[in-house]
């Protein structure tokens, strides 16, 4: 969730940083900081909100020196206060660090480093690795050996990165993502590619329980038991090039825009890798698919294509619930994950539960350098760019692509997929915003919305309910249609909207008849439908396609509605509160 960026160079480090925080913004964060080393003392500055608000009124960029330390923070330990934000200096001001992730055992090492009189100022996790670092560094006079000595003390998940009082850089990770920029003209640390991808494109990626130390005599890596690590430069341009709004006023309405380009690339990863998965399935003792928030519901449709097309058993599974059920997994089984990052903690942790038992992974993911990547036996690209939007729109349509891929390749072609026509049908329903924006309008008041699916369109329900949640913060519910009289239609009134996903396929005549029972009690209906009905208050047209690829289509109007009815209640649709694109803590 937090961003870490570092730069040790020939240039200011201070507006690098506050540029680089900025480009990881939609991260999600609370609170904003930079420290840098200036005249043998290290500067800190920090501030909570947004990274140009915190700026203004603190001068981030202004602070002197060419090595630098920055971060914003999504608050797990301790409020959202100045103090709780990152960087956090030792005790004496030696050390300051950055950091991501949840340090386990905190509490005990904070208690030790207290008795031996070193102070603490916040509340939070992190500020006990910087005094860590000042303790050991204290011993022992050298930065290798500080940092060493520091992690294997350190329980729990993290990154960090650290500026020393002699102007060094170091950090170190342990299932948190990490990564190096090689630039011209200096180096950079950062969770992600885009903090600093505009002064670089050669990357070196960081392996778990690794660590790096930076000055001006150049880089060195090493690993947990302090062996010297070899990595190899990995140039990332390509992957990172069209990380831009260009002339659009959101990222999210050009992630929604570009699905058209979007789907037929996720096909283009290579037969070798649907060779692949597709024997991994066919032999798989049990199967299983596993993802968090959209992931989860493109894992909901894989059940129904599998079941369907491929008459196979698979069960979905939310990445969270994992560990609850621990003993699912066997030898032969085969676990699909769903991500847009690859980093996110609760489906990494479902894997590593699926591995030890024995499982084969088959991970399908966005971001090729990830952890989830390093973690599976196989895995299956989404080629659909960065997704920039915290609201999933451009990747969950790309990995139901490849799902709908992997379905077609393992039942001989049944499905017939023909990708052009879906791309087709997707760009007419984007030729015309007018009708979906009068309806945003209507919905700037509105409490409540409901949406209802039946069959293989009550996970587009659910998909389209949490866009809404995310970009609008009006409550939201996903409902399966046959499910209206067991209790949802007694929230039926005159101040509710109800969503009908009702193309016309074997479930519209119910979906239907589920229309007229709401509508008879006073709510409106919003139907998305290839067909007319004089039931619908609100008719948005998508386009007649074959009905195994409704749901690819039947989420786009959805998207967009979510994205203008946030623009109608003036929220950020690029950056939603409390929320993160990448949830790397638990």
């Amino acid at each position: 969730m937090c961003s870490i960026i570092a730069y040790l160079g020939l240039s200011p480090a201070a507006p690098i940083i506050v540029k680089g925080l900025k480009r990881m913004e939609y991260r999600g964060y609370d609170s904003v900081g930079v420290a840098t080393f200036s005249n043998n003392q290290i500067l800190v500055r920090k501030g909570v909100g947004k990274v140009l608000e915190v700026n203004k009124i603190a001068k981030l960029d202004e602070l002197s020196g060419t090595v630098g330390i920055g971060h914003t923070r999504w608050a797990t330990h301790g409020g959202v206060t100045e103090t709780n934000a990152h960087p956090h200096p030792s005790s004496a001001g030696e050390i300051a660090i950055v950091h991501n992730g949840i340090i386990q055992n905190h509490e005990e090492l904070k208690k030790e480093l207290q008795q031996k009189g070193y102070m603490f100022k916040s509340q939070t996790d992190s500020e006990v690795i910087s005094n860590l670092l000042q303790y050991h560094y204290d011993k022992v006079k050298e930065i290798k050996k500080a940092v060493l000595a520091t992690v294997s003390e350190l329980k729990g998940d993290y990154a960090f990165a650290a500026v020393f009082e002699d102007g060094t850089l170091a950090a170190a990770r342990l299932h948190e993502p990490l990564i190096i920029g090689i630039g011209k003209d200096g180096y950079f640390i950062s969770s992600d590619v885009l903090g600093f991808v505009e002064h670089t494109d050669e990357v070196i990626y960081l392996d778990n329980k690794e660590f790096v130390i930076i000055n001006n005599s150049g880089i060195k890596v090493f690993d947990f038991d302090a062996k010297p690590v070899q990595h190899k430069i990995t140039k990332v341009s390509k992957e990172f090039a069209d990380a831009y709004k260009g002339d659009y006023a959101h990222f999210t309405l050009k992630e929604i825009s570009e699905q058209p380009a979007t789907i037929p690339n996720a096909s283009n990863s290579t037969r070798l890798e649907l060779d692949l998965a597709t024997d991994f399935v066919k032999h798989a003792k049990t199967l299983y698919i596993t993802g968090s928030g959209t992931s989860y519901n493109a894992a909901l449709i894989a059940k129904f294509l599998f079941s369907k097309y491929a008459k196979i058993k698979i069960e979905p599974i939310i990445s969270s619930e994992v560990q609850f059920s621990p003993n699912m997994f066997e030898q032969q089984s085969i676990l699909i994950a769903l991500s847009q990052s690859g980093e996110s903690a609760d489906v990494l942790e479902a894997v590593k539960i699926a591995k030890d038992a024995g499982a084969k992974i088959i991970s399908i993911v966005n971001m090729m350098t990830s952890s989830l990547v390093h973690l599976s036996s196989i895995s299956i690209g989404l080629n659909c760019g960065p997704e920039i939007g915290v609201a999933a729109t451009k990747s969950f349509t790309s990995q139901l692509t490849v799902l709908y891929k992997i379905v077609d390749k393992i039942c001989g072609n049944c499905i017939g997929l023909d990708l052009n026509k879906v791309s087709e049908s997707i760009t007419k329903i984007l030729s015309d915003h007018s009708g979906i924006q009068e309806i945003a309008r209507k919905l700037k008041d509105i409490s409540d919305i409901y949406v209802l699916g039946r069959g293989i369109h009550y996970p587009i329900a659910s998909e389209a309910s949490l866009k809404l949640k995310e970009l609008t913060y009006i409550h939201a519910e996903g409902l399966p249609g046959g499910e209206l009289k067991h209790g949802p239609l007694a929230l039926m009134d005159s101040n509710t909207y109800v969503i009908m996903i009702n193309p016309n396929d074997s479930t519209y005549s119910d979906t239907l008849t589920s229309a007229q029972e709401i509508k008879a009690r006073g709510a409106k209906i919003i139907g998305i439908s290839d067909k007319p009905s004089d039931v619908y208050d609100y008719w948005v047209e998508i386009p007649q396609v074959d009905e195994s690829v409704y749901p690819i289509i039947e989420i786009v109007p959805v998207q967009l509605l979510a994205y203008y009815a946030a623009l109608e209640k003036d929220t950020d649709p690029d950056y939603p509160r409390n929320l993160a694109k990448s949830v790397t803590v638990k």
